[in-house]
């Protein structure tokens, strides 16, 4: 198979990360968290008691990803790997609002398109397809319901021995999905030549070879 970058798109909790894992694993290609650069510059942010010189924040900042065979991909921020705080409450709920900014944009995006050149990449988040990599050959945006949503990040934070509630979850997905889909910057929206794979009742080996059998039209 020719090397191809895919970008798969949508909103939070539609199984993004999940999809996209499986598709780089089963093409040999190499995964792109995005998400986990914005969360790794808001957990800085937070540390450095919600400095708003984000500036300063950036240029401070020295982040990459490195592939452990057991682990997966780790996030390492100055020299710290802290991949295992990047799923917190505070780093979630404050994640929208630092990604916003357009030095925090600039900086991820920057390291993304240098990931991506090479080729070979399987990328999501919530600008790929429209500001990373608009020359993807395969672009996915993927939704789901918000209260579908609610129920697997609620899954989610039980495996990894996070509170939180259904309902509480709801409303803060459907606040981020407007807050996402109206920032000025790289809002959230669909790339006009993407394919919408709506992913509610659906299970991840269903939406999985959904897209592989898109990827099988290109290749």
């Amino acid at each position: 198979m020719k090397r191809i970058n895919i970008a798969l798109d949508g909103p939070a909790a539609a199984g993004k990360s999940t999809i996209a894992k499986l598709i780089a694993a089963k093409l040999s290609m190499i995964y792109v968290d995005t998400g986990a650069m914005y969360r790794a510059i808001t957990y800085k942010y937070l540390q450095k008691q919600k400095t708003e010189d984000f500036n300063q924040l950036i240029d401070t900042s020295e982040l990459s990803l490195t592939y452990d065979e057991t682990k997966g991909q780790r996030v390492i921020l100055d020299n710290q790997d802290v991949t295992d705080y990047l799923r917190e409450n505070n780093v979630t709920s404050n994640v929208s609002y630092v990604a916003s900014k357009e030095p925090v944009r600039t900086f991820a995006v920057k390291k993304q398109k240098e990931l991506a050149a090479q080729k070979g990449i399987v990328m999501d988040g919530r600008d790929i397809g429209t500001v990373v990599l608009p020359d993807a050959d395969l672009k996915v945006y993927m939704i789901a319901s918000v209260e579908e949503r609610a129920i697997r990040r609620q899954k989610d934070n039980e495996e990894r021995g996070i509170e939180s509630n259904v309902e509480q979850l709801k409303q803060e997905i459907a606040d981020r999905d407007h807050y996402d889909m109206n920032r000025e910057i790289s809002p959230l929206k669909k790339a006009d030549d993407a394919v919408t794979i709506d992913t509610t009742g659906k299970s991840i080996e269903e939406v999985t070879e959904e897209i592989l059998s898109l990827v099988s039209d290109i290749s």
